[in-house]
């Protein structure tokens, strides 16, 4: 039998195993999708401990995921614009993308490019509309200067390259063993922690126009001392410090939509943007996966394959 990733109550690691389920059978408009490659997110790691109980509780027992990339298997009714065998990169909103099939809706898939790897396009659509959603609230403008915290993380790492593809210098924290990778993308590396203040204003000659934060951790209280206007700093993780301040908080459901996916498809295509994979998993190593995730340490994006 196929297997999936399930949780019977909100938890640690330990809550999560993988276990055999009946194949899905896909509804009016929906689509059976054999999944290559599923990406994992903090999101998900957040709503399993409960973090999210009261906004987005789980139904037990839950399912885990949202990106999915794989093979089209089986058509429900009325399913338009997709057939069976096609490669197509999509979404659920349902947490159960962690699995061998997946019902998804036909409106949610869009073409996978031949050049793009499989664990790519499996772990595109949390972080990628993250990144795509988080730019565009902050509209880096030709020459100006945008900092980026976290900015080798799944999301951090996309947004730098989508700023630099809108003409911005950015700025990007993380720890000095991603510098090198950073400046390979011709983003300004500097290391976070005590002095990051001054170190940000000598690398932006004391003017920064832009931030976006994908970290947390007071990171939107600096942009502010930075003097960034509050409409031009997002953060996709500092929901608390969004509130207080009134800073933008846009991402992943601002953009979750088949055309982002498929834009951000086609710059990965022509090799105009990279995610990069930390590591791949089997999907019986999910509490693996999600215990390497959760050291905040790794560099592009863990997936799992199913």
């Amino acid at each position: 039998m196929p297997q999936a990733v399930r949780f019977d109550g909100y938890g640690g690691i330990d809550v999560l195993r993988v276990e055999d389920v009946p194949r899905p059978v896909p509804g009016a408009g929906q689509v059976l999708v054999e999944v290559r490659a599923a990406g994992i997110n903090p999101g998900e790691a957040y709503i399993r401990e409960g973090v999210f109980a009261e906004q987005w509780p789980a139904t037990f027992p839950s399912g885990q995921g949202s990106d999915l990339a794989g093979v089209v298997a089986e058509l429900g009714e009325g399913a338009d614009g997709v057939a069976v065998g096609d490669e197509v990169i999509g979404f659920v909103h349902s947490r159960s993308s962690q699995a061998r099939y997946v019902v998804v809706e036909a409106e949610n898939l869009t073409p996978k490019p031949a050049g793009v790897p499989w664990e790519v396009a499996g772990a595109l659509f949390v972080a990628g509309t993250t990144a795509y959603a988080a730019v565009r609230a902050v509209s880096p403008r030709e020459g100006e200067t945008v900092v980026v915290s976290g900015a080798a993380g799944g999301v951090g790492s996309i947004t730098v390259q989508l700023a630099k593809l809108a003409g911005a210098r950015v700025i990007g924290l993380a720890g000095a063993g991603n510098h090198a990778w950073l400046a390979q993308h011709d983003v300004v590396p500097v290391a976070y922690g005590e002095g990051v203040e001054e170190r940000i204003k000598e690398a932006s000659g004391g003017k920064v126009d832009a931030f976006v934060d994908t970290f947390g951790s007071g990171y939107v209280d600096l942009a502010l001392k930075l003097g960034v206007h509050t409409d031009r700093i997002d953060t996709v993780i500092d929901f608390a410090a969004a509130e207080k301040y009134g800073v933008k908080r846009e991402g992943n459901i601002d953009a979750a939509e088949a055309g982002v996916l498929a834009e951000l498809a086609a710059l990965l295509d022509k090799g105009l943007l990279e995610i990069p994979i930390a590591k791949a998993y089997p999907l019986a190593d999910v509490r693996d996966a999600y215990r390497e995730l959760e050291r905040r340490h790794t560099r592009g994006k863990i997936v799992l394959l199913p």
